[in-house]
């Protein structure tokens, strides 16, 4: 039998009826429908759709629907056992079936009862459902690497600013104490000036040629290829494995640069700035299916006074042969981190504490909650869309110079590569019709 409808009211359609007198009494959600936690009133309850919701759109939607301050109501993914298997999640948690299951974004965006979408779709698809939900009014929090090119990276930026929306980016490693930690260690000058930054990413993978397959029933193949070029569908070139083929993203260099890249600016202050030249050396296959960098080394040149801990400029090394992770050296020492923990040279710098009158940096404990916090009280999350755009064009600036083997020359302010028009040809994709960026 099913249970009897739970209220639904959002925050955003709770402030516009109660600013017109239609909502006279505290409108509560009963705590049966929200958990152990209790009852939150509409005016704090933030109602969100997810789109995407494979492996990590998925796991985002979990998180969520672990928050009594979310409240979700519709999926959609282009792959029907996922979108049915996120609805059968998100039904349980509320002990209903009033969860709505979407193919196409365009539907979800178009109702009237969200606040706020999470999506994580392949990269090649990051910028269009994006600015579609900025231009929608609606807040998100959206997957890492921010965008597939620097230009769609601008797009996303720019409508997120003039739509006035909030946004997290899913590079959670700023959500952990000891990355915050280590980025303020160095911030703080606890290892003198630096003047080299290493970071550390995974080798990419390979697989050999892919025979042509019947596409899988229930699954959209044709939207979800989307704006990429057409091609024949193979079970590798799908979900998890589309980041190994350059078509829809930029292999391991820029599924991880998103996370540890991030970090390396974090402790550079560097967020909302870039290189001036990149230079380096790639391995791309041959052949066969996926074709990204398998083994990996850049150097990304900073000018004099970009950094406030580098004042002479500093290099960031980013490799497959590093330390994984972010490590920092500075003329008194060095300081290392990554998911495993936390290193430093001297050994005391672990101990050090900074003072409250020291450099500060964002703190939060729980990255979903801090997008919801930042959702209520309209201020900047922890990882803006600026600081992911910034993060990621280093790699995309060193995917370019390693293709071409060339050095690249980078204006970080007007965002152009100089005096090279070849390179300034990879800048960006053309998108497959009909797919565009309004």
């Amino acid at each position: 039998m099913k249970a009897a409808t739970k209220p639904r009211v959002s925050r955003r359609g709770f402030l516009k009826a109660t600013a017109a007198g239609a909502v006279a009494f505290p409108y509560i959600i009963p705590s049966s429908a929200l958990g152990a936690d209790g009852a939150v009133a509409p005016s704090n309850l933030t109602v969100m759709g997810c789109i995407g919701v494979g492996s990590q759109g998925t796991g985002n939607m979990r998180n969520f629907l672990g928050k009594p301050r979310a409240h979700i109501v519709a999926v959609c993914d282009v792959d029907r056992p996922h979108r049915l298997g996120a609805k059968g999640l998100v039904d349980e948690r509320y002990g209903n079936e009033d969860c709505v299951g979407y193919t196409d974004f365009r539907e979800l965006l178009a109702r009237t009862d969200l606040d706020a979408v999470s999506i994580a779709v392949p990269d090649h698809w990051h910028a269009i459902p994006a600015i579609a939900a900025a231009k929608a009014g609606l807040d998100i929090y959206a997957e890492k690497p921010l965008a597939l090119t620097i230009p769609q990276g601008r797009a996303m930026c720019d409508a997120v600013d003039r739509s006035g929306r909030i946004w997290q980016t899913g590079s959670w490693q700023r959500s952990q104490s000891h990355f915050r930690h280590a980025c303020e260690l160095v911030r703080n000058g606890r290892i003198g000036k630096v003047h080299n930054v290493k970071v550390g990413l995974p080798t990419g993978p390979t697989c050999g040629p892919q025979p042509e397959m019947p596409v899988p029933e229930g699954f959209d193949y044709d939207f979800w290829l989307g704006p990429a070029p057409w091609a024949p569908y193979t079970e590798k070139r799908c979900h998890w494995d589309f980041r190994w083929i350059l078509d829809y993203s930029g292999g391991q260099l820029t599924d991880w640069a998103a996370h540890h890249c991030d970090i390396a600016n974090w402790g550079m202050g560097t967020e909302y700035t870039g290189p001036v030249e990149v230079e380096g050396h790639g391995e791309y296959p041959r052949e066969g299916l996926w074709n990204a960098a398998t083994n990996y080394r850049f150097y990304a040149k900073y000018a004099p006074g970009a950094s406030p801990v580098a004042p002479d400029g500093f290099v960031m090394d980013v490799s497959n042969k590093n330390r994984g992770g972010a490590l920092w050296e500075g003329e008194d020492g060095w300081v290392w981190v990554d998911r495993g923990g936390i290193d430093a040279k001297p050994k005391a710098l672990l101990d050090e504490v900074i003072a409250p009158n020291e450099t500060q940096l964002y703190r939060s404990r729980d990255h979903h909650g801090n997008f919801l916090d930042c959702v209520r009280s309209r201020s900047e999350t922890i990882t803006p869309i600026e600081v992911a755009h910034r993060a990621i064009s280093i790699a995309h600036l060193g995917n370019i110079a390693m293709r071409l083997e060339c050095k690249v020359r980078w204006d970080p302010d007007g965002e152009r590569i100089v005096d090279n028009p070849e390179a300034d040809r990879l800048l960006d994709r053309t998108m497959r019709a009909p797919w565009h960026i309004t």
